[in-house]
């Protein structure tokens, strides 16, 4: 289910299995739909240790390894997490993406928790729920990354596909 796809948008995710890791991605065309077209997934061997306000420094490497051993192309990425961090903006895991791709490609973050101090201007009901989800970019406008967002499939807090993708990380072969 492997090929290149200029036009896709992947969303990712990254399941630790201590030294290693499971990173999944789903590539799909359309915001709405409710199942991907590709799924790609790479098993890390070794990743670093967590370290507080550093998320990226472990996640980062697992994405970028995905992007690399699949010859993922692709137009928009959707992460776990924080393009940017609480009010003061500090650069997340998203923003290091960013960086890290050459400022090509634009980055959605979509995080379930909030990070101190999360301007209210991140939050992002879908469905029925009453608990919103934190939304932030790079590349995009807040704005047009909350819409698409919200046009995901799916009648619930989490997306479809964003849920498809962590199940994917986990599911894996340990």
């Amino acid at each position: 289910m492997e090929k290149k796809a200029p036009n896709m948008i992947l969303a990712v995710d990254v399941d630790y299995r201590d030294p290693g890791a499971m990173v999944a991605g789903v590539g799909f065309e359309n915001w709405s739909a409710p199942e991907p077209e590709q799924l790609y997934l790479s098993k890390i061997e070794s990743t670093l240790a967590y370290e507080p306000g550093a998320f990226y420094k472990r996640e980062l490497p697992c994405i970028l390894t995905l992007i690399e051993e699949h010859g993922i192309e692709t137009e928009l990425i959707v992460i776990d997490g924080y393009v940017f961090l609480g009010g003061e903006q500090k650069p997340g895991l998203g923003a290091h993406l960013y960086s890290a791709l050459q400022q090509e490609v634009p980055i959605i973050g979509v995080a379930k928790k909030p990070f101190k101090d999360t301007p209210s201007e991140a939050e992002l009901l879908r469905g029925k729920s009453v608990k919103p989800l934190y939304i932030s970019s790079l590349g995009l406008p807040l704005p047009e990354a909350k819409n698409l967002v919200k046009k995901m499939h799916g009648d619930h807090r989490i997306p479809t596909l964003l849920k498809r993708v962590d199940r994917e990380c986990r599911k894996s072969p340990r």
